[in-house]
């Protein structure tokens, strides 16, 4: 790789779902999103409403991708970086990217295993108190 590297950040608006896989696959994301099912992966860039994206001579080599109401909350889904631009800021910058299009609402994400440790040296917060519902089936319905 280039000793100068010039990435570009942005907001945009249209992602393709190609262009969003293989970033995914270049970071360690793929493993828990749905790159085989392009139908999905398109919905979720077409439902994304705020995606910063960094670009290297034009190349997707990270992305933010988050659902907002750019009042109370943004839930920043996707933060992936290709792993041979990472330890450069890209992250983080990202981040920041994501905060200042959205800086009313609280910035929210659920860590990937491997980043667990990374977000605290962002000066994000750690929270406890998250819950998750996969199926529908698992939820527990009271007849009361």
């Amino acid at each position: 790789m280039e000793s100068s590297i010039d990435i570009k950040y942005q907001r945009e608006n249209v992602l393709a779902p190609q262009e969003f896989i293989d970033v995914l696959k270049r970071s360690t994301l793929a493993e828990r999103r749905p790159v085989a099912d392009v139908d999905r992966i398109e919905a979720m860039c077409n439902n994304a409403n705020l995606i910063i994206t960094a670009r290297n001579n034009g190349k997707l080599v990270g992305i933010a991708r988050s659902l907002s109401d750019f009042a109370f909350c943004t839930y920043l889904s996707d933060l992936a970086v290709d792993e041979a631009f990472q330890k450069m800021g890209i992250g983080l910058r990202l981040i920041r990217e994501t905060k200042i299009h959205s800086i009313n609402a609280k910035l929210i994400l659920l860590a990937a295993p491997a980043a667990i440790n990374y977000y605290p040296k962002t000066g994000m917060t750690h929270h406890q108190h998250c819950f998750l519902l996969d199926d529908i089936n698992d939820l527990k319905v009271s007849d009361k």
